[in-house]
């Protein structure tokens, strides 16, 4: 490496697929970049129509994790701005610790810019919320077992056992196994189930919804094989509900520091953390 200070490497979260979900400073990153390094297989090439004129780009579909950080590595030393362009937010499965410590090691410095995670993108497609007053507070982002082990204590089973709000990702191709978790921790063949298939990707995204009983027929009729979202939830489908808890936070009859009362006080059972 050259006796001048390296460049920056960022990684940069590209979001779920469409390339207007990049954030503003991602997209800011990408248009000073001297070299982008993106996820072929996974970001739209969309997203490079705001690199300049001149950038290097290289796709990394075809490359080791050491190719990938010697990538980086030498075009650090030969630009001020260098980008890891990631699908979703690359702090999830996104292999970001591995890349980072070649380049600590070698002296590189690294900044991460968030991006929107595909589990977010497929609630919003299916026009579905994640939490409900009431009906569950708490999401867990997983994944089946597969060739990477789960730790002890996190198997699908276990986690589903809370029967909260379940984003489960890279397990389209394990649906077997992934309702055989949530029957056996206890959940109704007929507890909604949706998969949403690249989300937010213009012309490509499908949903595709069903029941812990009929989803893996489902997905298979739909031929989904890759990139698609898993969400299991007691919430699916509350916008379809006659009756439906109200968050205490815009109640009427609540007051925070922000707005009084407007009507006579009713019994709150929210926890006082709604207050902001």
């Amino acid at each position: 490496m050259a006796d001048t200070m390296p460049g920056t490497v960022w990684f940069v979260g590209a979001g779920p697929g469409d390339p207007e979900l990049i954030t503003v400073k991602g997209r800011g990153l990408v248009k000073r970049a001297g070299a982008i390094l993106f996820a072929g297989s996974l970001v739209s090439q969309a997203a490079m129509r705001w690199a300049p004129a001149g950038c290097t780009v290289a796709d990394s579909k075809d490359m080791t994790l050491e190719d990938m950080s010697a990538w980086l590595i030498d075009q650090a030393s030969r630009c001020d701005t260098v980008v890891r362009l990631q699908t979703g937010d690359p702090g999830l499965y996104g292999a970001l610790i591995e890349l980072v410590q070649p380049l600590d090691a070698a002296g590189v410095p690294v900044q991460v810019v968030p991006g929107v995670s595909s589990a977010m993108a497929s609630a919003a497609a299916a026009v579905e919320s994640l939490t409900l007053p009431e009906v569950t507070q708490t999401v867990i982002f997983t994944r089946m077992e597969g060739r990477t082990p789960m730790p002890e204590g996190e198997s699908l089973e276990a986690l589903a056992a809370h029967h909260s709000t379940l984003c489960i990702f890279l397990s389209i191709t394990l649906m077997g196994k992934v309702t055989a978790a949530l029957s056996a921790a206890g959940w109704s063949p007929d507890a909604p189930v949706v998969v949403v298939h690249k989300a937010s990707w213009p012309g490509e995204e499908k949903i595709v919804r069903g029941t812990v009983a009929t989803i893996q027929g489902l997905c298979r009729e739909a031929k989904l094989v890759s990139q698609s979202m898993i969400i299991a939830s007691p919430t699916l489908g509350a916008r379809q509900w006659s009756t439906l808890v109200k968050s205490k936070l815009y109640d009427a009859s609540f007051t925070h520091r922000f707005r009084r009362a407007s009507v006579p006080a009713s019994t709150l059972t929210q926890d006082t953390q709604d207050n902001p």
